[in-house]
C-alpha cells in the first residue's frame, strides 16, 4: 500500500480516532493502512506478539460496538460485512503495533500517530472550560424552566373562573330569586 493509496491525509488522522469503552482508539484497518501493511498482514504480527499489547493497549470489539461504529463512520462500511470482530488500539497499542512492524513507513507514521492523540488531548482542555459553562448554563436553564412552570401554572389557576354559586351574593330582591 503506497503512500497515494492512503485513504485519508496525516491531518485527517484525529477524525479516525474513535471513543469506545471510554478510550480514545483506533482501529485496526486504519492503523494497517496507515502504517502501509493490509489488515491481514496487520493482525497476523499482532497475533504473533499478543504478549506485548495488554487490555490497555488493545481490545476486540463486540459485536454491538461493531454495529455503532459501522453506524458512526462512513470509511467502515466495508467492516459490516466482515464475519471478524476488529481490534482497537489505544494510543499506546498504537504505538506497540508500529514496532512490531518495524518497517521506516510504520515508525514515521508512529509519529504522526501520537500528534494526534496528543493534539485531540490538547482539545479536550482547551475545551474543558466550555464544557463547564455549558453545564452551568444548562442547570441555569432548568431551574429556570421550573420557574416558567410553576408561574404559568399559577397564572392558569387565576384566570379559571370560580365555580359560580346559584345564589348571587348581596342584596336579592324576591324577583330576581324566582328567575334563578
Amino acid at each position: 500500500m503506497g503512500e497515494d493509496q492512503l485513504r485519508f491525509s496525516v491531518d485527517q488522522l484525529p477524525q479516525r480516532i474513535l471513543v469506545l469503552r471510554g478510550e480514545r482508539v483506533m482501529i485496526d484497518s486504519d492503523l494497517a493502512e496507515l502504517y502501509g501493511v493490509t489488515t491481514k498482514r496487520f493482525n497476523e504480527q499482532v497475533k504473533r506478539n499478543l504478549e506485548r499489547f495488554p487490555i490497555d493497549f488493545m481490545f476486540q470489539v463486540t459485536p454491538e460496538e461493531k454495529a455503532e461504529v459501522v453506524a458512526n463512520c462512513d470509511h467502515l462500511v466495508k467492516l459490516k460485512f466482515s464475519p471478524h470482530l476488529p481490534r482497537v488500539f489505544t494510543e499506546h497499542g498504537a504505538i506497540m503495533a508500529a514496532s512490531i512492524l518495524n518497517s521506516s513507513r510504520a515508525v514515521e507514521m508512529s509519529v504522526f500517530v501520537v500528534r494526534a492523540f496528543v493534539r485531540l488531548r490538547q482539545m479536550l482542555v482547551e475545551h474543558k472550560d466550555l464544557a463547564e459553562r455549558l453545564d452551568e448554563l444548562e442547570a441555569r436553564v432548568a431551574r429556570h424552566d421550573n420557574t416558567l412552570s410553576t408561574l404559568v401554572a399559577t397564572i392558569r389557576q387565576m384566570a379559571t373562573p370560580p365555580l359560580s354559586s346559584s345564589r348571587q351574593i348581596g342584596f336579592v330582591t324576591d324577583s330576581q330569586e324566582k328567575k334563578q
